[in-house]
């Protein structure tokens, strides 16, 4: 029994030194002994040229041109045309009386209530505090949007001003969406 649980227990050691020595190989190098030395010199041999060569003319024959890898590798660019910017055309600021009818036919009429002309003021002081608070950079890649907003708010003031809350209101709030998507 001792002796069984031995060899078990043994076995799969004496296995696998086994294996990896005779996985290593010897460590000796074998020698090779070197060619002998030629001792006696070799002739050159020169051969011969033949006396009656056949003389053969070449076609000429119009070839196209080599094609160069260099240019093949190279796509051709698309030229980019020149924007030519067109002036715009002079601003021509509109008179009293037809500022006062546009921003008055904002809504159906009638005076709103004092809490009407309180949200709408309270909106376009917002949206001014947020309209100065965006930065520079976003304010000059995005100007057209910026110009549009500062023109909602001017004519939400005009209209407030004039005693159209529910329009001041409109405006303030349309000035308001197009901030929310500047900001995003």
């Amino acid at each position: 029994m001792i002796c069984e649980n031995y060899i078990t227990r043994k076995a799969p050691a004496l296995v696998c030194a086994g294996l990896m020595l005779g996985l290593c190989g010897c460590r000796h190098r074998v020698k090779v002994s070197p060619l002998p030395p030629v001792l006696t010199p070799v002739p050159l041999v020169e051969v011969p040229q033949p006396a009656d060569a056949p003389m053969l003319a070449l076609p000429h024959i119009k070839m196209p041109p080599m094609p160069v890898a260099a240019a093949a590798a190279r796509l051709p660019r698309e030229r980019r045309r020149a924007m030519v910017k067109d002036e715009p055309p002079p601003v021509v600021p509109p008179t009293p009386a037809q500022e006062a009818a546009t921003i008055g036919s904002l809504t159906a009429g009638g005076t709103g209530s004092s809490q009407t002309r309180q949200d709408a003021a309270n909106l376009i002081a917002s949206n001014e505090r947020r309209l100065n608070a965006l930065s520079a950079q976003k304010a000059e890649l995005q100007k057209d949007e910026v110009n549009t907003v500062k023109n909602f708010e001017k004519q939400a003031q005009d209209a407030l001003n004039s005693g159209d809350a529910e329009g001041a209101m409109t405006l303030a709030t349309k000035a308001k969406l197009l901030l929310d998507d500047l900001e995003k």
